[in-house]
């Protein structure tokens, strides 16, 4: 049985935030509180409800202890946002909604100097899902507010600051996508060092590391132990990784499903990556670079309004495949292997039953999958990890189109929550695995549909 057991996991996601106890000996978590990660709209430009959130943390970290106590706090958040923080402790700025399109309007000052995806790996994505361009944009709109920070901190380490007072950085969170990070040389990219940021950057930690005791007055609010270890914290989709690298040989690829669909590939074929079409490297909790790729496959499910809950049956597939009512890429057209393409449908998806369209819609976001993971070189088994490993139709799709096995979590330890609490367990320990193949019956018209759904999405 690990010294440390039970781990309470903040996980603040681009929709909602979590906090959660993970108890390490079951590998299962329990005590479960969330909260819409709500986007303020007023104020200089929309961002989040960070005071909300923290109310949030602080009530449900006391709650759960009063219930059971909490060994150790981890903390994980969704990439793309970063704080700029001042000689207090407090925001210089608000903390900007990625998908707020204000630094587009500076996107070709931008451009000259940012890095080139050779050196970061970072693709030039839209809106603020470049955190350089974020801080580009902030810089140059708010030069007074920007001039009171004393330090760039990620998004996960913000909150570990919050609870410990100490800050700090490590590579999972500074190199997903943000500009920052040269993952080939494990250090800071050229854009920090030419916008003269390299002096707000704290030291590079690990994702491993206790930043400290939990502060004072924050244990006696929540009833915590005052020598409550906090952990650094680590990038979402890093964190579902993780369990994975601890437990599982490659080659092998990792699916994690939520808001964005993101997926890499470990120990898979050598490819070039494609900067166009949303691959890039990210950084794994060793600060070893890994072939990703992704795109918005939950928001898509969200914005086309599939009933997730509505039965499919035998004559829902008909209409589908009989018919080959397809959705083709992309949708949303900012993010994924065909960023910028127009969507459409072929066929009338107007004619299908809710089943049926439940039907389509999952296919889709299956084979949007597969071809991010071809792009990225994915080899061996594919391991799918969130709300997705849970819909057999998209699972049938990846499984038909990839022509691999199809892994999702089992009993054991997997997920996000999962990873972040691994944190308190070491770099060096070991789990089992707890994927198992998934049991799949495709429908065998099932190729002829994606054969020709990726002949339509290529031309």
């Amino acid at each position: 049985m690990p010294e440390i057991r039970n781990v309470a996991v903040i996980d603040i996601g681009k929709t909602n935030g979590k906090v959660a106890l993970f108890d390490l000996a079951e590998g299962r978590e329990s005590h479960v509180r969330s909260i819409e990660n709500r986007v303020i709209r007023t104020g200089p430009y929309p961002h989040y409800d960070i005071e909300g959130l923290w109310t949030f943390i602080l009530t449900a970290l006391g709650e759960i202890n009063s219930q059971t106590k909490i060994d150790a706090i981890a903390i994980t958040a969704h990439g793309a946002s970063i704080t700029l923080v001042d000689a207090d402790g407090d925001l210089a700025l608000p903390v900007l909604d990625y998908e707020f399109d204000g630094p587009e309007s500076l996107r070709a000052e931008y451009q000259a100097v940012r890095p080139p995806f050779s050196e970061t790996g970072s693709p030039m994505l839209s809106a603020g899902l470049n955190v350089g361009a974020q801080l580009f944009w902030q810089a140059r709109t708010f030069p007074a507010e920007f001039a009171r920070a004393t330090s760039i901190i990620p998004y996960p380490q913000y909150w570990s600051m919050r609870l410990t007072g100490v800050r700090a950085t490590e590579p999972t969170s500074i190199g997903a996508h943000t500009d920052l990070w040269n993952p080939f040389r494990r250090e800071y990219s050229s854009l920090v060092d030419v916008m003269d940021w390299r002096r707000l950057m704290p030291s590079i930690g690990s994702v491993f590391d206790v930043l400290g005791p939990l502060k004072p007055e924050l244990a006696e609010e929540t009833g915590l132990s005052p020598t409550t270890p906090v952990f650094s914290g680590i990038h979402d989709s890093n964190a579902s990784l993780l369990t994975h690298l601890k437990a599982d040989h490659p080659p092998f690829s990792v699916v994690s499903t939520g808001t964005w669909v993101i997926c890499f590939s470990v120990g898979g074929k050598q490819v070039t990556l494609a900067e166009e079409r949303d691959t890039l490297v990210n950084v794994n909790a060793f600060g070893d670079p890994v072939p990703s790729a992704r795109f918005m496959g939950g928001r898509a499910f969200s914005m086309l309004k599939a009933d997730g809950s509505a039965e499919i049956t035998a004559a829902d597939r008909d209409a589908v495949l009989d018919q080959g009512v397809m959705l083709l890429p992309a949708f949303p057209d900012d993010s994924g292997p065909y960023t910028g393409r127009k969507s459409s449908w072929k066929g009338d998806p107007q004619s299908l039953s809710a089943g049926a369209y439940l039907y389509a819609v999952s296919l889709y976001i299956g084979m949007m999958t597969a071809v991010s993971l071809e792009l990225i070189g994915a080899d061996g088994p594919v391991i799918v990890e969130g709300p997705l490993a849970r819909n057999t139709t998209y699972l049938e799709a990846l499984n038909v189109m990839t022509g691999r096995d199809i892994m999702t979590g089992g009993s054991g330890i997997t997920g996000t929550a999962a990873g972040t609490a691994l944190l308190a367990l070491g770099r060096n320990a070991k789990i089992q695995s707890g994927s198992r193949t998934a049991s799949l019956s495709p429908d065998p018209r099932l190729a002829a549909y994606v054969s020709e759904w990726r002949t339509l999405a290529d031309s």
